[in-house]
């Protein structure tokens, strides 16, 4: 078996690769496709296992932007993870992942994240279980009823607003201190508001992207700066109310939607839960964010055999942090359980599923900078 990077004559390989794993691909969505991979072959951002000349797995890495804590950093995305069936259980998974965490850390990615189709094969090079992507349904005439606030101007936009969705982006998730969605690249959004079957708004502080499907909607972002805002984005969305009976919408799990409502009474949610791992220790504690208000100091002891672990002082202080290489002593935790502090699960969730173990003194201090609700608005 030989992994190597893909090429543009590879991407047969990988349709065909794709369609014996998950099924048919339209013609228009395999375009869409090309489309959107054509710069993660010149980057270096796709891999696959070749048994002789024929493919038998492949993984790629979107150069996304993440937020923790309002603050963005570089996230390496793991996507279409896929290995043809006559390939698995002969550790090919496995193989092409570990080249995967190798890949992501040389570009330079001191995250990463995916979403899993399993669990296990992910656990084992050092993922976790962080958040999820709570996509709520709700009744398209309650969302009529939200009515806008003031005059807010909105535009159509397309491909060339790429730029400019980015930087709403940018904007929105700092002031709301939000931890864990992402941004496409600019190529990539680029691709995506490219596409004709979809509506797309844009407000200074806001934009929204929503389609048709099956006599219903189906909000692939809203995102709103300000209350104003978000009453007329969503009031638009629910004009529709005389034709669609519901709107499905990826969503916060504290979206202020959920509160512009007028009734509501019961949420139907459904989460895909995604996966999470720190890369580099010290430059994903330097990257996040932290609650200004909370400042202190822990060891802690970190155990990653594909990317070495290490002793760590971390070091807290103005909504910033930081970690160097200590010879104290602190509770120990496998990669796994770091990448899920890191993400904000609760330090008495890992030991009591023995991800953390030995000295409890810094709990609280962990708990309270890392505190987060992490959620995604896309699905990759």
């Amino acid at each position: 078996m030989e992994i190597r990077d893909l090429t543009p004559d590879d991407l047969d390989d990988v349709l065909d690769l794709r369609k014996r794993s998950f099924g048919p691909i339209s013609a228009s969505d395999a375009e869409r496709w090309r489309k959107a991979v054509g710069p993660t072959l010149d980057e270096g951002r796709y891999l696959g296992v070749f048994d002789g000349a024929r493919l038998a797995a492949s993984a790629r890495l979107r150069r996304f932007t993440q937020w923790w804590h309002g603050r963005p950093q570089p996230m390496a995305g793991v996507a279409g993870v896929t290995v043809n069936p006559e390939d698995r259980g002969r550790g090919v998974g496995t193989a092409i992942m570990r080249a995967v965490v190798d890949r992501a850390a040389a570009l330079g990615d001191a995250v990463s994240a995916l979403y899993p189709a399993t669990t296990p094969l992910y656990r084992a090079v050092g993922y976790e279980h962080a958040g999820a992507q709570h996509v709520v349904t709700l009744p398209t005439a309650a969302l009529r009823e939200i009515r806008p606030s003031a005059q807010v101007k909105l535009r159509r936009m397309g491909a060339a607003d790429a730029a400019e969705v980015i930087a709403v982006l940018h904007r929105v998730h700092a002031a709301s201190r939000a931890s864990g969605p992402v941004s496409w690249d600019e190529h990539t959004w680029g691709v995506w508001l490219a596409n004709e079957d979809d509506f797309l708004y844009l407000a200074d502080d806001g934009f929204v992207v929503y389609r048709w499907q099956d006599g219903d909607i189906v909000v692939d972002n809203l995102v709103a700066g300000s209350e104003e805002t978000a009453r007329a984005l969503w009031s638009m969305v629910g004009s529709a109310s005389t034709v669609a009976g519901k709107v499905t919408a990826a969503l916060a799990p504290d979206d202020p939607v959920l509160w512009l409502l007028r009734e509501r009474s019961k949420d139907v949610v459904e989460q895909r839960r995604w996966m999470f791992r720190v890369l580099d220790v010290p430059a994903a504690v330097e990257r996040r964010g932290y609650p200004s208000v909370v400042g202190g100091e822990a060891v802690i002891r970190v155990d990653d055999p594909l990317r070495g672990g290490g002793t760590w002082r971390l070091a807290f202080s103005g909504g910033s942090g930081a970690a160097t290489p200590s010879t104290g002593d602190g509770p120990a935790m496998t990669v796994n359980g770091f990448s899920a502090l890191y993400a904000g699960v609760p330090t008495s969730t890992l030991r009591l599923s023995g991800l953390l173990t030995g000295d409890d003194r810094h709990d609280e201090l962990l708990d309270a900078v890392f505190a987060a609700r992490p959620h995604m608005l896309d699905y990759f």
